[in-house]
């Protein structure tokens, strides 16, 4: 029993010194890694070396300062496409009770990307390209996935995106969207990202800690005829998603 805590304490200490490495790109000491994760040095360090055998984390050449490692990247694009997989016949559910386009996105940076889509059954339909970057603020998916962050974090992200569109963004009411969406699960795209077409989606976090987006974009036209609809459907999918969560099946 003892040997099997030890062993479930190490990963949790690795897990959280990755965490460290990742929100800190450019690089970190042992003693930065000490500090940032509240662990003795000599205890980062024996972690270190056998993440650095590995290839979890490499040496740098700028001064040996310690980073995320390849093996890592490998294993993200792996669980990437497994995310895709899982999802897709969740959005085939989703387009099917629906009848409109169902959305696939991950945060990267401070865009959506969409990863996946599966088309609705309407002629007059909503389509993205696979790759394609969205912004945060005003898309239903960046919005839902601002929320699931504390607001230091998520606020940190839309004041990169409005000095990148060369606007101010007004602050308070997004604080007060973010607020909104945390309450009740979904986020809305009304007519603010793209004239003519509304979206409602929500967010969730993966195994990795990536936060990813489910969403449902409707013409205009009929967003509120099915907006009911819409809503329920997307709470069923996001209920489908938390049990598969919580039994360790996400990805599969």
């Amino acid at each position: 029993m003892g040997k099997g805590r030890n062993g479930i304490q190490v990963i949790e200490r690795a897990a959280r010194i990755l965490r460290a490495l990742k929100d800190n790109q450019s690089g970190m000491s042992l003693g930065q890694i000490a500090e940032a994760v509240d662990l003795p040095r000599s205890t980062v360090q024996r972690i270190v070396g056998a993440l650095q055998s590995e290839r979890l984390v490499i040496a740098g050449s700028n001064g040996g300062r310690l980073r995320l490692g390849p093996e890592l990247s490998a294993l993200a694009e792996a669980a990437r496409y497994n995310i895709v997989e899982t999802c897709r016949l969740l959005l085939t559910e989703l387009a099917q009770a629906t009848g409109e386009t169902a959305d696939l996105s991950v945060l990267r940076g401070s865009a959506m990307i969409f990863l996946d889509q599966v088309p609705g059954t309407h002629r007059l339909r909503t389509v993205s390209s696979v790759g394609e970057a969205f912004p945060l603020t005003s898309t239903a998916n960046g919005r839902a996935c601002l929320a699931l962050m504390e607001n230091d974090a998520a606020m940190a992200l839309a004041r990169e995106e409005w000095s990148r569109q060369g606007h101010p963004g007004d602050e308070a009411s997004l604080l007060n969207e973010l607020e909104r969406i945390r309450r009740t699960g979904l986020a809305y795209d009304l007519d603010e990202h793209t004239q003519g077409i509304c979206a409602v989606g929500f967010a969730f976090a993966d195994w990795t800690g990536d936060l990813h987006s489910i969403s449902v974009p409707v013409p205009t036209t009929r967003f509120e005829e099915i907006r009911d609809v819409v809503e329920d459907a997307l709470r069923n999918t996001a209920g489908h998603v938390q049990r598969m969560m919580e039994k360790g099946r996400f990805p599969t």
